[in-house]
C-alpha cells in the first residue's frame, strides 16, 4: 500500500509582518491537502535588512529532508528569498521575488545613501546576485515564476530562464452582493502600493457619488491621513485599518470596483480576489503583475499612473453602475481559468 506523500511549502517572513506571500504559501498548502497530500508551511528567517546573509545561511543549514519522527519529505516548494536556499532532492521554486532592493528597486534604494553606503551596498548587491543565481539555477530543480513581471526580472538580472504559473486567489467564500457606492482598496500601507495615488485621484474626480475605503496597515498611514485632511476628503476617503477575512470578503462583495495599482508589483492576488468577487480592477500601466491580468475596458481599467488619468476611470465607474457590473461579470468569467487544482498539478509535475 503506497503512503501519502509529504510536501513542504517554504517561505520566509520578517518579524510582525504578514505579507501576501504568506497567504499564497498557506493557500498552496491547503490546496495540496485538498488534493490528498500531507502539507505544511515552514517559515524561514528573513532578518532585517543588512543581515540577510545569515538568514540565507541559516536556511541552508535547515534539514527539510524528513520529519521529526523520521518520515521522508517528498518535495519542497519554496516561494521567495531566502527560502529557496533550502536543500532538498526535489525542490521546486515558485518564485515570488528576490530581495528587490538589490534588483528592480536598486536605484530607489541607493538614492538616499552617501558614497560609503553606496560602495558597501554595491558589494552586497554583487554577492546576492551571484548567490541568488547559483541557488535558482543549481539548488532548485524547477524554477516557476508567479508572473511575467517576475520572469522579466529573472532575465534582466542574471538571464535566468523560468516557467510561468499564476497563483489562484486564496480559497474564500467570494460572492457578489451588488455594485455599491464605493471603490475598495486593500494593501499594506507602503509607498510602493501607491494608495496616495488613489487619494489624489479621488480629489480630482468630478463624480462625487463614489466613496473610497482603504483597508490595511503600514508606515504610510500618517501621511495618508494628513493628505486626506488637506484635500478635504474625510467624508469620502476612509482608512479602515486591519480587516478580518470575513470583512475583506464582504467589502469585495459590496464595492463598485477594486483599486489595485502598486508600482511594479510581483504578482498581487488582490486582482484575482476581486475577479472572483465579480468586481472590475482599476490598475496602472506600470503595476507589473496586476496589469498582466486586467484587460482595459474588458474586465477593468489599466490607467496611466497619474491622478488625472485615474480620476477619469473613477468618473466612468461613478457615472455608470451598469459599466461596473458588465466589467465585473467579465472579470468573474476570467477568474475561472485560475484554479488550485491546475496549480497543484503543475507544481507536482515530474514528481
Amino acid at each position: 500500500m503506497s503512503r501519502t506523500k509529504r510536501i513542504l511549502v517554504v517561505t520566509s517572513g520578517a518579524l510582525f509582518v504578514r505579507g501576501g506571500h504568506l497567504a499564497i504559501a498557506e493557500a498552496t498548502a491547503a490546496a495540496l491537502r485538498s488534493a490528498g497530500y500531507l502539507s505544511e508551511v515552514m517559515v524561514t528567517p528573513q532578518n532585517r535588512f543588512g543581515r540577510q546573509l545569515s538568514a540565507y545561511w541559516a536556511t541552508r543549514l535547515t534539514d527539510v529532508s524528513e520529519t521529526a519522527d523520521g518520515q521522508p519529505v517528498d518535495q519542497v516548494i519554496s516561494l521567495r528569498f531566502p527560502s529557496y536556499a533550502v536543500r532538498h532532492w526535489h525542490h521546486v521554486c515558485w518564485l515570488n521575488h528576490r530581495m528587490r532592493e538589490y534588483y528592480d528597486l536598486w536605484e530607489r534604494f541607493v538614492r538616499g545613501l552617501g558614497r560609503k553606503g553606496k560602495l558597501k551596498e554595491g558589494v552586497r548587491r554583487r554577492v546576492f546576485h551571484s548567490l541568488d543565481r547559483w541557488l535558482l539555477t543549481q539548488n532548485v530543480h524547477r524554477l516557476i515564476a508567479q508572473s511575467k513581471t517576475i520572469q522579466a526580472r529573472l532575465q534582466r538580472f542574471g538571464r535566468i530562464p523560468s516557467e510561468l504559473l499564476y497563483p489562484p486567489p486564496p480559497e474564500r467564500p467570494y460572492r457578489t452582493d451588488g455594485y455599491g457606492d464605493y471603490v475598495f482598496a486593500v494593501s499594506r500601507l507602503h509607498p510602493l502600493k501607491r494608495l496616495d495615488l488613489l487619494v489624489e485621484a479621488a480629489a480630482l474626480a468630478r463624480d462625487r457619488s463614489l466613496a473610497f475605503k482603504i483597508a490595511g496597515e503600514g508606515e504610510e498611514e500618517p501621511r495618508l491621513r494628513e493628505r486626506i485632511r488637506a484635500l478635504g476628503l474625510e467624508g469620502r476617503v476612509e482608512l479602515l485599518g486591519s480587516v478580518t477575512d470575513a470583512q475583506l470578503v464582504d467589502h469585495y462583495a459590496r464595492c463598485r470596483a477594486v483599486y489595485f495599482a502598486p508600482w511594479n508589483e510581483d504578482y498581487g492576488f488582490v486582482t484575482l480576489e476581486a475577479f472572483r468577487s465579480g468586481k472590475a480592477v482599476v490598475t496602472a500601466t506600470d503595476s507589473g503583475g496586476p496589469a498582466e491580468l486586467v484587460r482595459h475596458g474588458e474586465n477593468g481599467f489599466v490607467s496611466a499612473p497619474t491622478a488625472e488619468a485615474l480620476a477619469a476611470e473613477l468618473d466612468a465607474l461613478g457615472r455608470d453602475r451598469a459599466l461596473a457590473e458588465r466589467l465585473g461579470q467579465a472579470a468573474r468569467r476570467d477568474a475561472e481559468a485560475f484554479r488550485w487544482e491546475r496549480a497543484v498539478e503543475e507544481l507536482l509535475r515530474g514528481a
